[in-house]
């Protein structure tokens, strides 16, 4: 079974940001505006992008 995956960009800046939140986005793999991740579908993952989810969008996957 394939594991289905999800796309995440970042499109604001953690500047100003709660240290948490930072250190979320770090954890996801974004640290930059336009960085783009690829990241498998899990509950930990939408925790983590529901966190965050003012600083970032999500994309369909291929």
């Amino acid at each position: 079974m394939a594991k289905s995956t999800i796309k995440v960009v970042q499109i604001r800046s953690a500047i100003g940001r709660e240290g948490s939140q930072r250190k979320t986005l770090i954890g996801l793999g974004l640290n930059k505006i336009g960085r783009v991740r690829e990241l498998e579908d899990t509950p930990a993952v939408r925790g983590m992008i529901n966190k965050v989810k003012h600083l970032v969008r999500l994309e369909p996957a291929p």
